[in-house]
């Protein structure tokens, strides 16, 4: 394994291990507000989180390229406080992975607080529990599986993206450069046996990843009908 595929590797497990953890920080509170609203606008909201499902990635990335530009007020904001560019950047990346990959985490926490039943949050609000409290209490431990198939999902989502990171982070080696891209490379290079191996050790990362998640459904399932 060359240099250039460690690099890519490093790179793509930094970016989908920071992105999950900002996922879930920002899909969190967002997917509970979202599940104890019943008028019709957060209607809105669901459509927006949900765009990327439908949108194509190079859509979303190319309007995160002319947003995160030098010339916009985001990116002029960036270079004057870093002294850098955000776009093809890290950074870039991120931001494009938190965007493209927030339904994968929104939507199984949302479901899952749906299933909460109110009556257990009232209890807990009359023995002297703060919102903070009930949710710490009673919304985690209840929503335990869901939030390890939102981390799961928004990880492996993100390990696999390839427009939007293309669009807004370009092709730069050791800084831009993920697993992807560098499949990519090898494909369009005519390296066939390089990038079997890239596209070989996607296909187990992701068949492992399902498989421990559906066993772990499968045995939280049979541990319920005990």
């Amino acid at each position: 394994m060359s240099a250039a595929e460690l690099d890519a590797i490093y790179l793509t497990i930094a970016l989908a291990s920071i992105t999950t953890v900002l996922l879930l920080i920002v899909g969190t509170p967002l997917a509970w507000w979202l599940s104890r609203k019943r008028a019709n606008w957060p209607a809105v909201v669901e459509a927006l989180v949900a765009m990327p499902l439908i949108l194509p990635p190079t859509v979303l990335g190319f309007y995160l390229l002319l947003l995160l530009a030098p010339d916009t007020a985001l990116g002029a904001l960036w270079q004057q406080l870093t002294g850098t560019q955000l776009a093809f950047s890290f950074s870039a990346l991120v931001i494009g992975s938190v965007i493209y990959s927030l339904p994968f985490v929104v939507q199984p926490l949302q479901a899952a607080f749906q299933r909460v039943p109110d009556d257990l949050l009232k209890v807990a609000a009359t023995l002297g529990a703060r919102p903070w409290d009930q949710f710490r209490s009673v919304v985690m431990p209840l929503s335990r599986r869901s939030f390890i198939t939102a981390a799961s999902l928004g990880f492996a989502h993100t390990v696999g993206e390839f427009g939007v990171v293309l669009m807004i982070g370009g092709n730069i080696p050791g800084e831009t450069q993920v697993l992807s891209i560098a499949l990519y490379d090898y494909v369009e290079s005519l390296q066939f046996a390089e990038a079997h191996r890239l596209a070989g050790g996607l296909v187990v990362f992701s068949l492992l990843l399902l498989f421990l998640l559906y066993r772990r459904d499968r045995r939280d399932s049979w541990r319920v009908q005990a």
